[in-house]
């Protein structure tokens, strides 16, 4: 191949005894094993018809596999998965809501382990392309993997395709994904904001979790604050709402649900989806916010 030519691998001893005709044919003879009586630092031999690449490799001692070879073949017992030995609690405040303005999504910036904050300022939110943004609750390590994940494979149907998948054909691609995770300790749940231009229903708000439920809604609140920030949002929210006013209400519901929830609050983030695409507010501190209110109050 002209890889080999390249390298000078052609007519080599290296190409000779990597590729065998057999699994194990001549293989004690191309690899130096070590056992538990020499565990010294060898140097490798090379060839200068090879640009100095090892001809051998060092493997470690296999005393199960040197009598019978075809143990090597042999799939691995994987073993019992271990439990946690405590209970490790977690929560967030995350919602998503449609008005004749656009998608609103907004979260909290806190990441708890059970009594203890790991982290007072991450990112809940995660814009997929320009007009669809993800909120993610639940394991922090599965939301960060299924989102890169997804990001992978929409970016992979449009190379193929030539047009981005829509925001019901994502929700849909994840669902199947995360279906065969169903019973298992994988805990996602993602809410989709987003606007389609291809579609009737141009804004989109779907929810999906790692049991593979998808569902379709006009408001979604996800988390351990969620129960308080259906109570704001239940009361305020209008379909002729203006972007202020929406902005305020989605501000206002995660105030209240990060003051009364301890596993939510720091700071607010906020997007908002339209046909321009997604644009994001600036990063506010809730605890500016509750004294101000405070001091309101004493004033009064």
């Amino acid at each position: 191949m002209a890889l080999e030519d390249i390298l000078s691998f052609k007519d080599s001893y290296l190409r000779e005894k990597w590729v065998p005709f057999s699994p194990f044919e001549d293989i004690f003879a191309s690899l130096h094993m070590t056992n538990n009586y020499s565990l010294g630092w060898r140097t490798p031999e090379t060839s200068d018809r090879s640009c100095q690449v090892p001809m051998h490799f060092f493997m470690p001692p296999l005393p199960n596999c040197l009598n019978k070879p075809s143990a090597l073949l042999r799939p691995r017992k994987h073993s019992a998965p271990v439990s946690r030995p405590f209970h490790l609690s977690h929560g967030t405040t995350t919602l998503g809501f449609i008005f004749q303005g656009g998608v609103i999504a907004a979260a909290d910036t806190r990441a708890s382990a059970g009594g203890l904050v790991a982290c007072p300022a991450v990112h809940k939110i995660t814009p997929i392309h320009s007009h669809l943004v993800v909120t993610s609750s639940g394991s922090g390590a599965d939301c960060t993997l299924w989102e890169r994940i997804l990001i992978r494979e929409i970016r992979l149907y449009e190379l193929r395709h030539g047009r981005r998948l829509s925001i019901r054909g994502t929700a849909k691609l994840l669902s199947f994904m995360l279906h065969p995770f169903k019973g298992t300790e994988v805990c996602v749940a993602l809410t989709l904001c987003g606007w389609d231009k291809e579609t009737i229903h141009r804004d989109s708000l779907i929810y999906v979790c790692s049991d593979g439920a998808r569902l379709q809604g006009n408001v979604f609140s996800i988390g351990s604050g969620s129960p308080y920030a259906y109570g704001v949002l239940d009361g305020g929210l209008r379909w002729r709402m203006s972007k202020e006013e929406a902005i305020c209400l989605a501000r206002e519901a995660v105030f209240r649900a990060t003051h009364r929830d301890a596993y939510s609050g720091n700071n607010v983030d906020l997007f908002h989806v339209t046909a321009q695409g997604w644009s994001q507010r600036k990063r506010e501190d809730l605890k500016e916010e509750y004294y101000r209110r405070m001091k309101g109050m004493w004033d009064l």
